[in-house]
């Protein structure tokens, strides 16, 4: 989806701010509901990462809009991919939906980078895009192994090899 030319660079900062509020919010929610305590442990990083997102981001519109007071918007006016959060909701599916959100949020800040004037902008700009990137991959990884184990999420301590037995010397 390209990023709507239509808003000012204050209204993008604001809207990657509002974006990262939410997705801190969904992942802080999702850690509720798994057990695993190594799937809990990516899930904090997630939310850790989410809200230093949202302080640098803060930091950047207070250095480029000093004289402008932060609004952050009701609605989102990019799209992004459904971010609903119900107890119907399989952690398979929400996992899903953290991943295609991951990739909407980098090409946001591909696209917001390319739109910046200024080259503080464009690096802050373009490490966000970096990693969301590699936020991806790590959602990805993860539905990798809710879809071969699906009790994965639910189970304290998972070990992938704890019915192998030793036989060599």
């Amino acid at each position: 989806m390209p990023l709507d030319v239509r808003l000012k660079p204050y209204e993008i900062l604001a809207e990657a701010i509002r974006a990262e509020i939410e997705a801190a919010a969904f992942y802080a929610r999702l850690l509720e509901r798994v057990k695993n305590i190594l799937l809990q442990q990516k899930l904090k990083f997630l939310v850790f990462e989410e809200k230093k997102h949202r302080s640098l981001l803060e930091r950047l519109y207070g250095q480029r809009f000093p004289e402008r007071k932060l609004e952050l918007p009701d609605r989102p006016a990019r799209s992004r991919p459904a971010v609903m959060l119900d107890e119907k909701s399989s952690i398979l599916d929400l996992f899903k939906i953290a991943l295609a959100a991951e990739k909407t949020a980098e090409e946001f800040y591909r696209q917001a980078r390319d739109a910046a004037t200024d080259e503080g902008s464009q690096k802050i700009l373009s490490y966000l895009a970096r990693v969301e990137r590699s936020h991806y991959f790590l959602i990805k990884s993860e539905i990798d192994l809710l879809a071969r184990f699906p009790d994965y999420y639910d189970v304290e301590d998972f070990h992938l090899g704890h019915d192998l037995v030793h036989v060599g010397p």
